[in-house]
């Protein structure tokens, strides 16, 4: 948006309003959000229809971001439009008419920081090698946004710990590099020489996660680990795979990361060829999982 735009809404958010710093960094920060994915489409805030930013709030939906989150990003929407209508620098507010976005309620619960760390501690309980594995099906779930069916199918020549990179294929045979969190790297490092030594049935030698007859695990058991751990973490939420993926991703844009960049990490593009987005994209996507994930920050 114009810097004068800015510096305005935000003396009007201190002055006028009175609202707390916390509360005007939300709201400014939702802005800037805003601001890039109209960019993107070659428009500017003042230009944006009633479709552009419902458009724009259904996206986080498909991002899987929280209902909570949603809710108050449409507010800060709405609080600077009202501020553009009042000023007289647009004819009529287009976020007046933005109801709840399509799709927030039927959301999975998000699990806080703490909670998903209860999870992986939970998993120090387990015997060898069930606990090394678990906590690397964790740190991968939650810590690099993975499908429960990729985690699945996901092989060991596809994994690269001293890279620091995965390489999934997602829905539609579709592949993308995913950056690993330190912390996924160093479970998925400690799971490695427990998985080495197993013995996997034919056909399934590639596989990562097995389960202890030597078989990929399904996702039907992936979902019991998941409710497992959180049950014994005291965890009260209804929890399945799917909400760590969902976790995942609003902590990310809560914490600041680019939206395209969340995209990318979930799957939700396709990339033209593997050696472009090496090329193009793996430094800004690990930049961004390192910078904005939560468990990095307090690592």
């Amino acid at each position: 948006m114009p810097m004068r735009h800015l510096k305005e809404y935000t003396a009007y958010l201190l002055l006028e309003r009175g609202l707390a710093e916390n509360t005007r960094e939300a709201y400014l920060s939702d802005l800037t959000k805003l601001h890039g994915w109209l960019e993107s489409r070659g428009m500017e805030e003042a230009e944006a229809t009633t479709d552009d930013l419902r458009a724009f709030l259904d996206e986080l939906c498909d991002l899987g971001i929280s209902a909570t989150s949603t809710a108050r990003i449409l507010a800060g929407i709405r609080s600077f439009y009202a501020w553009l209508e009042l000023e007289g620098y647009i004819a009529s507010s287009p976020a007046s008419q933005l109801d709840t976005p399509r799709g927030t309620r039927r959301l999975p619960a998000v699990l806080s920081l703490e909670e998903i760390e209860g999870m992986i501690e939970a998993c120090n309980a387990l015997a060898p090698p069930l606990d090394a594995r678990n906590r690397a099906i964790i740190e991968m779930l939650y810590g690099s946004g993975l499908r429960v069916s990729e985690l699945c199918n996901l092989t060991l020549g596809r994994v690269h710990i001293d890279e620091g990179i995965v390489l999934v294929e997602g829905k539609g045979s579709k592949e993308r590099l995913v950056p690993l969190s330190a912390t996924a790297r160093r479970a998925l490092a400690d799971y490695m020489p427990e998985r080495m030594q197993a013995d996997a049935k034919p056909g399934e030698e590639g596989i990562v996660f097995l389960n202890s007859r030597g078989r990929r695990l399904s996702r039907v058991m992936v979902f019991y680990i998941v409710r497992d751990l959180a049950a014994a973490a005291g965890v009260k939420k209804t929890v399945s795979p799917h909400t760590l993926r969902h976790s995942f991703a609003t902590h990310l844009l809560e914490g600041g990361a680019n939206l395209r960049a969340i995209q990318q990490m979930l799957g939700h593009e396709s990339i033209a060829t593997t050696e472009i987005y090496l090329h193009l994209d793996t430094t800004q996507l690990r930049e961004e999982i390192l910078l904005h994930h939560p468990r990095n920050i307090r690592s």
